[in-house]
């Protein structure tokens, strides 16, 4: 290859690197405008201490002093992290539930993430007054974002007709999408709290009566959902993680216990004072020594860590579980 035809291939690619980093740019500006997709196409990296994703393209410009080849290397990985997440809300049906002293239209809600090949979904029920007191939160926290969002209101006669039902089914069905599509909204644990602490208080009540199998099915039904809705976060779902590892070994079922307790310590690696990391580790210890597998190197990172602290009262894992949702 000639020096012009060198150079010539080397500002194509420079060109085309300058075209991804202002794509991503404008597909971040236009974020809250797009209620119904989220374009994920930037270079990142993610912080271990804030748990947070950054955006690096600051780090890296068509001026820098790139060969070609590290070039190329660099439109490769670009080109492969670009593609469309979103998670998506639907209100396919309702049920009218009746006490004795109350009655109320419970909304059934499927949320399904697509662009990555995931088939799964989770399903959870709310009713209006758990919606409106999402609003009410949300509103309090962020003002300013929640300027234009409209919420359907309650009419004074009528709220059990098929009309108004489904009126307000493509209504929440709207808004929920409306608020997932605001950055600051879909991470805060107000917005997370409402599609998951139902479930959650639930699973911790069975797990706290010894209904170990009963926790265990609802926990592994919410960790999907949580997993979706904490990107960035990792360390958010250890709790949840644990509590699926306490039941596994509970109901004598170590393996599982482990390959749980695995994965919760994993997202620890860089938090060593997270409440939950030593008695993680100790329980870790017994599992990997009833299961015959190397304990050694969780015992050194056990003893590694005592020498750095000052001795404290520390939790059992199954202690710190149980204290979970308590209110």
């Amino acid at each position: 290859m000639d020096q012009d035809t060198h150079c010539r291939a080397e500002r194509e690619l420079l060109e085309a690197v300058s075209r991804i980093t202002t794509f991503s740019t404008s597909a971040s500006d236009e974020e809250q405008n797009q209620p119904k997709a989220e374009i994920s196409c930037q270079v990142r990296k993610e912080d271990p201490e804030k748990g947070d994703l950054q955006d690096s393209s600051a780090s890296l410009s068509p001026n820098s002093s790139m060969t070609t080849k590290e070039l190329q290397e660099y439109w490769r990985n670009e080109k492969g992290q670009c593609r469309q997440v979103k998670l998506l809300f639907e209100i396919p049906s309702t049920r009218i539930v009746e006490h004795h002293l109350s009655k109320y239209v419970m909304y059934k809600i499927i949320i399904l993430q697509t662009g990555s090949f995931d088939s799964n979904k989770s399903v959870i029920e709310r009713r209006y007054s758990e919606f409106e007191k999402l609003h009410r939160n949300l509103l309090e926290e962020f003002s300013e974002e929640m300027e234009d969002v409209t919420f359907p209101k309650k009419t004074l006669t009528g709220n059990f007709t098929e009309e108004i039902i489904n009126e307000r089914k493509l209504a929440f069905k709207d808004y929920l999408r409306l608020l997932y599509s605001m950055k600051y909204i879909r991470r805060s644990k107000k917005f997370i709290d409402f599609l998951t602490r139902r479930e959650l208080k639930e699973a911790y009540g069975c797990l706290r009566g010894g209904h170990y199998t009963k926790a265990l099915e609802i926990l592994l039904e919410v960790i999907g959902l949580q997993e979706r809705l904490t990107r960035g976060n990792p360390v958010a779902i250890v709790p949840t993680l644990c509590a699926i590892a306490v039941c596994h070994k509970d109901l004598e079922n170590p393996a599982s216990a482990f390959e749980y307790g695995e994965k919760a310590l994993s997202r620890l690696h860089l938090h060593t004072s997270h409440r939950y990391y030593i008695p993680l580790l100790e329980t870790m210890i017994t599992l990997a020594y009833e299961l015959g597998k190397d304990f050694l190197s969780l015992q050194e990172k056990l003893e590694e860590w005592k020498a750095k602290k000052d001795p404290i009262r520390v939790f059992t894992l199954k202690e710190l579980a149980v204290r979970e949702y308590v209110q």
